[in-house]
């Protein structure tokens, strides 16, 4: 049995437990000294400021298990009496280095260097990311120009989400001088060199990269999200269309307005106009243009969803026309009194927890899918609502979590949008 010591090891403490976490449970018993967290070993070193302090401690948590963030965590003595410089650098690198070590946990959205450049360059000047996939998980280097900037990135963002409840980033400071990129593109880029070539084939291994981090702790700030909202938009249009955007949606772009023109002034009005445009994206608010009846302005609620709604809807035909569909000029549309608001509407869906709604994006199809339907409509009640518009070919309906819901198919694809604008709540689905 180990002698008592005024070190305490502690045992199975998990990446999204913090040095503070550790603190709190510890710091009721005396004053903390030291402590060491290991990484690597999912273990952590805390050294009291005398034995009675330790002994306290363990006294207690023999009869009371310890927890941390929902996890059990395991304490005994420590072999050491006192932490020494050598253990202490088990933990600590000698001092901070410029080369950051980043592993991502709880990873739902695809991570790639522009998304982490967006997290880490307000710390400071980036010069190269190299991502690599390690048993750890997603893991990145991320090289500043300065330590200084390093050491601030690390403070600010230990332990934070970048997305609300997912990737948490746990940052170490890496034991390299200098990364090496041999090529630019999504997983590892060298901002000091914009002419590397773009890689083909699969990146080779980076030499030592997957044991590049010696711990320097410091007190992790909690597990709150980084926010990025359209950061964290293209990740879910990513995740939800499996991994990578759909082909000719970048991801990048920032305008918000979409130009709608060639609409048909007879039979459109701001809320069809809804209607369609909420499939893609929230609706902050609609403009029919007076000098021009066949002219609309959207305001989507970020760059990437007025993307998709011009990448899908260009070109479809709405009323027997086919719609122009256009980024605008226009950053935004101004309020005033020939303009519609919908930034407060719940009938906008692209909100919290938003990606499962990106897997409903898609061209128009045969066949829509009406969601939010009194528990008491019948079958015969939809397709009365819906069969002026063009052909039935099937309908169905069912119920999911307890809603009621329906899918109507017609003979044409040409014609589907006009029972699409002049229903609430629905939206297309794949062929």
């Amino acid at each position: 049995m180990t002698e008592p010591s005024k070190v305490i090891h502690v045992r199975n403490v998990g990446h999204e437990i913090s040095e503070n976490d550790l603190l709190q449970l510890f710091q009721p018993f005396g004053v903390i000294t030291k402590l060491v967290m290991l990484r690597a070993k999912n273990q952590a070193l805390i050294q009291m400021q005398d034995v009675p302090s330790a002994v306290n401690a363990l006294q207690f948590y023999a009869n009371v298990q310890p927890s941390i963030r929902g996890r059990n965590v395991y304490v005994q003595f420590s072999s050491h009496q006192e932490l020494t410089t050598m253990e202490q650098s088990q933990g600590r690198g000698d001092e901070p280095n410029r080369i950051l070590l980043v592993t991502v946990h709880h990873m739902l959205y695809p991570m790639t260097v522009d998304v982490l450049y967006q997290v880490f360059s307000p710390h400071g000047s980036v010069e190269k990311i190299v991502t690599f996939q390690k048993s750890a998980g997603f893991q990145a280097l991320i090289q500043y120009q300065s330590r200084q900037s390093a050491v601030a990135a690390r403070s600010t963002l230990q332990g934070r989400n970048i997305y609300d409840g997912c990737c948490q980033l746990d940052i170490q400071f890496s034991n390299l001088d200098e990364l090496q990129v041999n090529y630019n593109n999504d997983r590892s880029r060298d901002f000091t060199n914009p002419n590397l070539p773009t890689e083909q084939k699969g990146r080779p291994s980076q030499p030592g990269y997957g044991d590049a981090g010696n711990m320097y702790a410091a007190q992790g700030s909690g597990a709150r999200a980084v926010g990025f909202p359209q950061m964290a938009n293209a990740a879910a249009i990513a995740a939800a269309f499996g991994g990578g955007l759909p082909p000719g949606i970048t991801g990048t772009n920032d305008r918000c307005t979409v130009l709608v023109s060639n609409l048909n002034p007879d039979r459109i009005d701001e809320d069809k106009l809804f209607n369609l445009f909420s499939i893609y994206g929230n609706i902050v608010r609609i403009k029919l243009l007076r000098n021009k009846p066949d002219h609309a302005l959207i305001q989507m609620g970020d760059g990437f969803q007025a993307e998709l709604a011009v990448h899908f809807l260009k070109g479809a035909m709405l009323f027997e026309k086919r719609l122009e569909v256009n980024f605008s000029k226009h950053p935004n549309i101004t309020q005033g009194a020939d303009t519609h608001e919908y930034i407060n509407s719940n009938l906008n869906r692209f909100n919290r927890n938003a990606a499962k709604n990106y897997r409903y994006c898609c061209s128009p199809t045969k066949m829509i899918h009406l969601s939010t339907l009194p528990q008491d409509i019948t079958e015969e009640e939809i397709v009365s609502l819906v069969e002026e518009h063009g052909t039935i070919v099937n309908s169905k309906v069912f119920e999911m979590n307890g809603k009621k819901q329906a899918l109507v198919q017609f003979g044409m694809r040409s014609r589907l949008l006009t029972p699409l604008c002049a229903s609430m709540q629905a939206h297309f689905l794949a062929q």
